[in-house]
């Protein structure tokens, strides 16, 4: 069965992700090694996404495209935490909010529709993991707001705040790797 090039470097940028991850978070932060792999993750973190949401869309995989936007999200959003000073915030991140916010009400009245039906699973995904997804997409917006009424993050916080998104971003791809293979 022969697979597209788009296929091909969408599974070829998750697996460098994967590794790329790996090592950034073996090294110590801020050192050069550290930076580099970290790059060259949110390099392929983001074409990655990318694909799946191209992927998704031509595959009629709504749950896909979700997955994709969040994950593209998220490594954008922990990208801009680190390369930012502390406090520092634009409107870039008024937008951005919108996107976490919206999938997680989506994903929530999903979840709901599912349960409603009498359904445990929809498409092969646990109604549970819906909810956790959803929840997670909610508590990302939520955290976005305190960050943009506080008027930015700052010292341990920013750091906090980029591990957890780029680790979760992370977390969903080998998740998702897991389950295609």
């Amino acid at each position: 069965m022969p697979y597209s090039p788009l296929l091909i470097g969408h599974i070829s940028a998750g697996i460098l992700g994967l590794l790329s991850g790996t090592a950034a978070m073996s090294f110590r932060k801020g050192s050069p090694r550290h930076v580099l792999a970290g790059k060259l993750f949110v390099a392929s973190m983001l074409t990655m996404a990318i694909g799946a949401v191209y992927l998704a869309i031509v595959r009629h995989q709504p749950n896909n495209i979700g997955g994709g936007i969040l994950t593209f999200y998220l490594i954008g959003t922990a990208w801009l935490t680190a390369r930012r000073r502390d406090g520092e915030t634009s409107h870039f991140d008024w937008v951005a909010l919108l996107i976490p916010l919206a999938l997680g009400i989506l994903t929530w009245i999903n979840g709901l529709r599912v349960v409603r039906s009498g359904a445990s699973s929809q498409d092969g995904v646990p109604v549970g993991m819906t909810f956790f997804m959803g929840s997670v997409m909610l508590l990302a917006a939520a955290g976005d707001l305190r960050m943009l009424m506080r008027g930015g993050v700052f010292g341990p916080k920013r750091i906090a705040r980029h591990l957890w998104r780029m680790c979760f971003g992370l977390f969903r791809t080998i998740i998702r790797k897991r389950n295609q293979i």
